[in-house]
């Protein structure tokens, strides 16, 4: 009976779409869905339109030294964040989207070195979750990148054609923790990925004497 809950009782059968609306169609596409979708009562809801936006699958990597327990963050500006008490300057993991027939642990060493310039010694698979399934398909896979931090902090990178101005943070992981909820770390992917390390912090340092 506690298991119930890992199985939707719905199905992609359970919706039927009615109509998809092209409303943009860049690096990024929107759509207006037209659909209806079976209920719990056991009928079919009315016609439901929603536009969603189309990203696609992205990778975020946070960086830690088990050795100096150091974590490597990066820092760039974020249009999003304008509005953000802390200023639009955010302090994130590695990040980036997948390209067409890459993977996305591929992904992890391609971005290590064009945001940070780091080629890391071991990586290891956290999650994946949705970022904002109301309205947006991106789905993110997350990921723990080992490297020697030691002596790095500070370094400038990123790729001069996208408009990239990437700063990186070599920080005692004593210090992230102590404010992990002080509203530095405002996005999803480096909250989860800093969690995920507070919890196998002492697992990693063991494994990798």
């Amino acid at each position: 009976m506690t298991k119930d809950f890992l199985k939707p009782p719905f199905g992609l059968n359970d919706v039927e779409m009615l109509e998809r609306e092209s409303l943009y169609k860049g690096f990024f596409r929107m759509e207006r869905l037209h659909y209806r979708h079976k209920r719990y009562r056991g009928d079919w809801s009315e016609t439901i339109s929603r536009e969603v936006l189309f990203r696609g699958d992205a990778v975020g990597a946070v960086l830690y030294d088990p050795t100096h327990d150091l974590i490597g963050l990066v820092e760039q500006i974020r249009p999003g964040a304008f509005a953000d008490p802390n200023g639009p300057w955010c302090l994130e993991v590695v990040a980036g989207m997948v390209e067409p027939g890459e993977t996305t642990e591929a992904v992890v060493w391609r971005e290590m070195q064009e945001e940070a310039d780091i080629t890391p010694s071991h990586v290891e698979y956290i999650c994946q979750y949705m970022a904002s399934p109301g309205g947006c398909d991106e789905r993110l896979h997350v990921y723990c990148a080992l490297a020697n931090l030691q002596g790095l902090d500070g370094g400038i990178s990123g790729l001069d054609e996208e408009g990239e101005d990437i700063r990186l943070l070599i920080i005692p992981a004593d210090e992230v923790f102590a404010n992990l909820y002080g509203g530095r770390f405002n996005n999803a992917a480096t909250m989860i990925s800093l969690q995920w390390l507070q919890m196998n912090r002492q697992r990693l340092q063991q494994q990798h004497r």
